[in-house]
């Protein structure tokens, strides 16, 4: 079967029902999960660490005028109901009743639909006989309202952002959504990004209580993550909380460096204007955001999780402190590159991964495609070069699962 028709198929065949048999070696489950941190979002008046004994007042305006005041994009987001409770997707072999073995699989920025990692997981299950999970990150997938996506609203507020900013490079339907809320608020990419961490935490504890039908307490956890995701994956590991990845493997395509290496100005990612704010956020002016931002301040500076965030900020800062923990990962992890990916170059990829002086033992394979595609769309479902994508998903997920398996 060609990778378009497996693509095909499973989207035909997947969707949010309770359970779903795909063919004799792969049923699908999907699994109702409630996060437990949204009150670190903005939105809420007062917030609190109990562990640390902290607390502060702090108020967010959500008049915007970067937003366009735009209130069905730059709302509380503690409050956003869609974020608080979400499904997971399940892929489970068919011949077992519950797992021992299990694969985390965490997607890209400013995703909307997981039908392009469907073929993704179905492959790796195959291949590595382990239960598959597809996890959302916070405001992406399942977790954002509708109306996010929806065109017509969206074409509304384009047309304002186009007004606004009329120098702005890659501004589109697909990322403006995103692109006006992270300019609005740059500081929501760390708080996503702490939530995603919190909530794969407290999925895991959920499981190591007995909770889960699917899987035993005792199974171990690898990941397979991709673009942004293997920034998730990289904290989760880094961090090691509560011991879950003391010897979790971790796959990254098309990922793996720190923040500042990557170039996400794309018509499906960010819009120029968006991208800057981030950066200057981010990056150039982070140590001045957080002497006013004492929440914030909290989380990345005492938290051993936030610690792991910055590190993976800037490629000069921090830099022992972070060469040092992959250093010591070494063969548990593995990076899979494109030569002609613009957004995740690279020599970046191995810049972060193997370090500057390259004596971390992480194995980065750079392969290119014999076929024009983007960083987004790795294999793209066109018929005429049908036979070449499906060769080269089939390289890089025979990788993969020789890997995690």
């Amino acid at each position: 079967m060609e990778y378009y028709e497996f693509h095909r198929m499973l989207k035909e065949a997947v969707s949010y029902r309770d359970m779903e048999i795909i063919d004799k070696k792969t049923n699908l489950y999907n699994f109702d999960f409630s996060s437990g941190s949204c009150s670190l979002l903005p939105g809420e008046k007062r917030y609190s660490c109990a562990a640390h004994g902290f607390s502060c007042d702090l108020s967010y305006d959500f008049e915007n005028p970067i937003a366009g005041n735009c209130r069905m994009l730059d709302m509380d987001d503690a409050h956003i109901m869609e974020n608080q409770h979400f499904r997971y997707h399940v892929f489970h072999p068919a011949d077992k009743k519950k797992s021992r073995q299990v694969v985390l699989m965490f997607h890209g920025f400013n995703e909307k639909y997981w039908v392009k990692y469907l073929p993704w997981a179905k492959r790796l299950s195959e291949l590595t006989g382990k239960t598959i999970v597809l996890f959302p990150i916070a405001f992406h997938m399942n977790r954002a309202p509708h109306e996010w996506s929806d065109r017509r609203q969206m074409y509304a507020v384009s047309e304002r952002r186009r007004v606004a900013f009329p120098q702005v490079v890659s501004s589109t339907l697909s990322n403006v959504a995103i692109s006006s809320r992270l300019h609005a608020r740059p500081q929501r990419f760390f708080w996503s990004g702490l939530q995603s961490y919190y909530d794969v935490i407290r999925w895991m504890a959920e499981i190591k209580s007995g909770k889960h039908p699917l899987i035993e307490p005792d199974a171990s956890f690898d990941l397979f993550a991709y673009s942004i995701g293997c920034l998730l994956a990289e904290i989760l590991v880094m961090t090691n909380q509560n011991d879950y990845f003391s010897r979790s493997k971790m796959f990254m395509f098309c990922g793996g460096p720190v923040f500042n290496r990557l170039s996400p100005v794309s018509k499906f990612i960010l819009d120029s204007e968006a991208n800057v704010a981030l950066y200057s956020f981010v990056v150039e002016h982070l140590e001045n955001h957080l002497k006013r931002d004492t929440h914030l301040h909290h989380y990345l500076t005492v938290h051993p999780e936030g610690i792991h965030f910055q590190c993976m900020i800037n490629y000069g800062k921090m830099l022992p402190f972070r060469e040092d923990i992959l250093r010591r990962i070494g063969s548990r992890a593995m990076a899979v590159a494109l030569a002609s990916d613009t957004v995740v170059p690279p020599y970046e990829v191995v810049n972060t991964l193997q370090g500057s002086r390259r004596d971390i033992p992480i194995c980065v394979e750079i392969m290119d495609f014999p076929y024009d595609c983007k960083h987004e769309d790795p294999f793209p479902v066109l018929v005429p070069i049908a036979g070449k994508v499906t060769e080269q998903f089939n390289r890089v997920f025979d990788m993969a699962g020789q890997f995690l398996r």
